[in-house]
């Protein structure tokens, strides 16, 4: 039966086993499954067998990638357990300086992530473990301890013993790499006949000789820990560092926050309404044209940065993607999705948009800046993107729900500290954590995130994973159904105007300015807009009525009478086109404009002209000329024609739900894989004289190191000779076994795809 867990304060006690594979093989497929989600990288290709996905766990890649999502504190106990060896979770505790409920906890999760095993002599770091590590973050520079090192209390009454000039001595060999050359000192000396400090330390086993390096000498790690208090670090490894912070209203932060929110979500509404009509066109490269981002900061009146969040959180959503105009030319527009989103409430589009950008690899904050090779980074470009951003915005955020309410970053001191704390839950990753913190703290602010460098309320809940949609709308504006007209064209709208309500005031007036308070003005050209897509005079009066609040001015009722009036005078056809009007001298006045050489026409009768471009050239052109024409279709009758609104199809993958359920399902079918090879190759039982494939072989090697044993290995060499080596594996990279070759005593390198069989050799 598997075993799900595995107490670890009794893991020094337990059986234990004997390989990384024999523990894998005993977990549960819940375990297992754990393990390869965590760990994606082992499940591709799918393992053969347990033998081989302990093999492919200890490879160096897999270990970076493992190391890379641990903590401080984990990388602090996987390198006690280096150093430390093979030994027990009792043994672990006492020299990590740490809380041992949390060190408990820590190998657990180690074990979890098959970094740690439970031999038959007690834990041990997987192989391999201490390469990854190097001199990173997390890594203590301790030297393994000796196989038959002192104890702790020796070690100190040792180094009580020594002279002063030892002490500092052994202090600075420590402080230094843990290792020097002996120099003339006598490697092999009595405590009573040491002549000088550094065989002073040498007699007393405070310095030992480096194993296969003559004349060397280094600190073991039982006299580092010693030097250290008893722990392989100086300094508490479980404390994380704090946030420095200042006192700020709650209230006057989720005020702020929301005010952004608001903003963000009328900026996505106007910008892809914009380019449901005009859209932008796509680059080569996959990107936005700079001069279209520019387009996009005077419709939305922000600058640049703001403008790429805006752009490149709509496409993160699923709101915007790629198409081919009626031309055949990929442009940028709304996608279906975009028309479901704009039916819902304004928190809950906020909350589509955030969750999007939470869980975005994108980098908007880049976009004008150069790369290595010195060009410009676009909007929507592909490669603007890291694979480490949205973690580093999942830890931003998370370390910003741990100020409580009331409390923000303090103003100077604030990021420095929070760029510790998110680098404490990282060490290792990315190299450029300062910048993203950073980036995140200030697409946050300008999304509603956060407000004053505080998180609001209502993103506390979005970013643990509940529903902040209440919490926002509670502070949100309520939308307003009438405007104010005034005496000088303009209509103010005093709050945020209902969906339907803004979309038709848009048609017919022009944004004058935003705020709190939005100015639209009436001209002839918004009025004609709106009889353009066919709205008649009676339905411009009526809706004037009914959405203001104020009387309708008499100016602004001439103006939509005059308009109405010149509108459809003109009437265009295809002759290539045409012009018709009653009134012969309004098209004598047209025929003669000194601006209207450039349209052909040519009067063909008192009220006719025809034209040599086309109609959807000379309309146009017409209306920059000051007329006010309409199409008139085949059977005279005035032809309304709305501009055509672009969409894209929505994504398919729109949300970390699809993600998740294929992943699951993907992890499942490795599990089960697992599980039917290891059965079929334990059905087939291997024999030692049958070749091995180099899979297989690696596996074995892998067992070998794993356990320390001796092996018996069936070489080829390079002449096709076959041989038969005793070996004792020490590590495999790159395809090529290290081992020390008993035959030529010494350490040699064998081409794993040469071995032909692996028999384990009874101890000697």
């Amino acid at each position: 039966m598997g075993v799900d867990r595995v107490d670890t304060k009794d893991a020094g006690d337990a059986a234990g086993f004997r390989s990384l594979a024999d523990q894998l093989r005993s977990w549960s497929d819940e375990r297992l499954a754990g393990l390869l989600t965590a760990r994606p990288d082992l499940t591709t290709p799918a393992p053969h067998d347990f033998g081989q996905l302990a093999s492919r766990a200890t490879v160096r890649a897999s270990l970076a990638r493992a190391l890379d999502t641990l903590t401080r504190l984990e990388l602090s106990v996987l390198d006690a357990l280096v150093v430390a060896g093979q030994t027990t979770a009792v043994d672990v505790r006492s020299i990590i300086h740490a809380d041992p409920a949390a060190v408990d906890a820590t190998l657990q999760r180690l074990l979890d992530l098959a970094l740690v095993w439970e031999s038959r002599g007690g834990l041990r770091a997987v192989s391999g473990a201490a390469d990854a590590l190097g001199t990173g973050p997390g890594a203590s520079g301790l030297r393994p301890r000796t196989p038959d090192g002192l104890s702790l209390a020796e070690v100190e009454r040792r180094l009580d013993e020594i002279s002063d000039a030892a002490r500092a001595m052994l202090d600075h060999v420590a402080e230094h790499g843990g290792e020097a050359t002996a120099g003339s000192a006598r490697l092999t000396v009595l405590p009573a006949d040491a002549a000088t400090p550094a065989e002073e330390l040498v007699s007393r086993r405070l310095l030992v000789p480096k194993p296969g390096s003559p004349g060397t000498v280094l600190v073991p790690g039982e006299v580092g820990i010693a030097l250290r208090g008893g722990h392989t670090t100086s300094e508490p490894v479980d404390v994380v560092p704090p946030l420095a912070t200042a006192e700020r209203s709650a209230a006057l932060v989720d005020k702020v926050a929301a005010g952004a929110a608001f903003e963000l979500v009328r900026r996505v509404e106007l910008l892809l309404d914009q380019w449901g009509s005009h859209p932008p066109a796509v680059l080569r490269s996959g990107g936005l044209a700079v001069r279209d981002l520019k387009a996009v900061t005077s419709l939305l009146a922000v600058d640049q940065t703001t403008a790429a969040l805006v752009v490149e959180t709509c496409a993160a959503a699923g709101l915007l993607g790629s198409r081919a105009d009626t031309s055949g030319d990929p442009v940028w527009v709304p996608t279906d999705a975009y028309d479901t989103w704009l039916d819902e409430p304004p928190a809950a589009r906020w909350a589509t948009l955030a969750r999007a950008w939470m869980a975005s690899p994108r980098l908007p904050l880049l976009v004008g800046t150069r790369d290595p090779a010195g060009k410009t980074w676009n909007a929507l470009s592909p490669e603007l993107a890291s694979y480490s951003m949205a973690e580093s915005r999942a830890g931003t955020l998370a370390a910003l729900t741990t100020v409580p309410p009331g409390t923000v970053l303090a103003a100077t001191t604030g990021l420095p500290s929070l760029v510790e704390q998110v680098a404490w839950h990282r060490p290792r990753r990315p190299r450029s954590r300062t910048q993203q913190v950073a980036w995140t703290t200030t697409e946050a602010a300008a999304l509603g995130v956060t407000g004053l460098d505080g998180i609001a309320s209502y993103a506390r809940s979005l970013v643990t994973g509940g529903d902040p949609e209440g919490a926002l709308a509670a502070l949100l504006p309520e939308p307003v159904d009438h405007v104010l007209i005034q005496a000088d064209l303009t209509a103010v709208a005093p709050g945020p105007l209902e969906a339907v309500l803004a979309r038709s005031l848009q048609l017919l007036a022009d944004v004058e300015s935003r705020g709190g308070a939005t100015v639209y003005r009436f001209t002839p050209s918004s009025v004609r807009r709106a009889l353009d897509v066919g709205w008649t005079a009676v339905e411009v009066h009526d809706f004037l009525a009914t959405v203001s609040r104020t009387p309708v001015p008499q100016p602004l009722t001439y103006l939509v009478d005059d308009t109405v009036r010149t509108f459809g005078t003109i009437r265009v056809g295809a002759a290539e086109s045409f012009l018709r009007a009653d009134d012969e001298a309004a098209l004598s006045e047209l025929l003669h404009h000194p601006k209207a050489r450039g349209l052909g026409l040519r009067r063909i009768a008192p009220t006719v002209i025809v034209s040599s471009i086309p109609v959807d050239v000379l309309l146009p052109r017409l209306r920059d000329l000051g007329a006010s024409p309409v199409v008139e279709a085949a059977d005279g009758t005035v032809q309304v024609t709305r501009p055509d609104v672009l969409r894209a199809r929505t994504p398919r993958e729109r949300g970390p739900t699809a993600r998740s359920v294929r992943e699951s399902a993907r992890v499942s079918a490795v599990v089960a894989a697992v599980r039917s090879g290891d059965r079929a190759a334990s059905s087939r039982p291997l024999s030692p004289a049958t070749p091995l494939t180099p899979s297989g072989a690696l596996a074995a090697l892998r067992e070998a190191i794993e356990t320390g044993a001796t092996v018996l290995i069936g070489y080829v060499d390079n002449q096709g000779v076959s041989s038969d080596r005793v070996v004792d594996p020490m590590s495999i990279e790159g395809g090529s076994l290290t081992a020390r070759d008993h035959r030529a005593d010494d350490v040699r390198a064998f081409a794993v795809h040469r071995i032909t069989t692996v028999q384990a050799l009874p101890p000697a």
